[in-house]
């Protein structure tokens, strides 16, 4: 069975967005600008693993089995499509998603932000496409963004600006 782990810090915004500018890409309609927190004390840790004998894609979150929602299902789609893109084969196999949060869930702390940008680079690393930046510029982000519009301000350290694309 083949696991990737991988962390991500949390991000606080002292100047958010307020809506969104393009509803399919989850693309702000001004400019935010975040804070991210420092992994020592606030972070979220994703596993992602996989195996041809899993039977099928499941989810777990600070130890509670969670159904596959849209926005989880869209990140698992576009990775997969993103890392067929880069290796030329498809990537069909089941995964078991393990995700905690050293912090409450749902407490203003941009818990999914943290869990998306995780989600995206547990994924990138398992299916062998964390360097697809390169070859396709911002897609790790855009995809990010799809779990929530914060994400992409969560690998960012120790300050970040997420700008309105004109």
């Amino acid at each position: 069975m083949k696991v990737t782990t991988c962390s991500a810090p949390t991000n606080i915004a002292v100047i958010k967005y307020w809506g969104k500018d393009n509803v399919a890409l989850n693309t702000p309609i001004n400019s935010s600008v975040s804070v991210t927190l420092h992994q020592d004390q606030l972070r979220t840790t994703t596993s992602v693993a996989g195996d041809s004998a899993l039977q099928a894609t499941r989810l777990w979150l600070n130890g509670q089995e969670q159904p596959i929602n849209k926005r989880v299902a869209v990140v698992l789609r576009e990775m997969r499509e993103l890392a067929q893109r880069v290796h030329g084969e498809s990537k069909s196999q089941h995964l078991h998603i393990v995700s905690t949060n050293s912090f409450p869930t749902a407490a203003g702390l941009a818990s999914s932000a943290a869990g998306y940008a995780c989600l995206v680079a547990a994924l990138a690393e398992f299916y062998g496409i964390s360097k697809a930046d390169e070859e396709f510029p911002g897609q790790l982000s855009a995809i990010a963004r799809q779990g929530s519009g914060s994400a992409c301000r969560s690998p960012a350290s120790p300050l970040h600006s997420s700008m309105r694309a004109f």
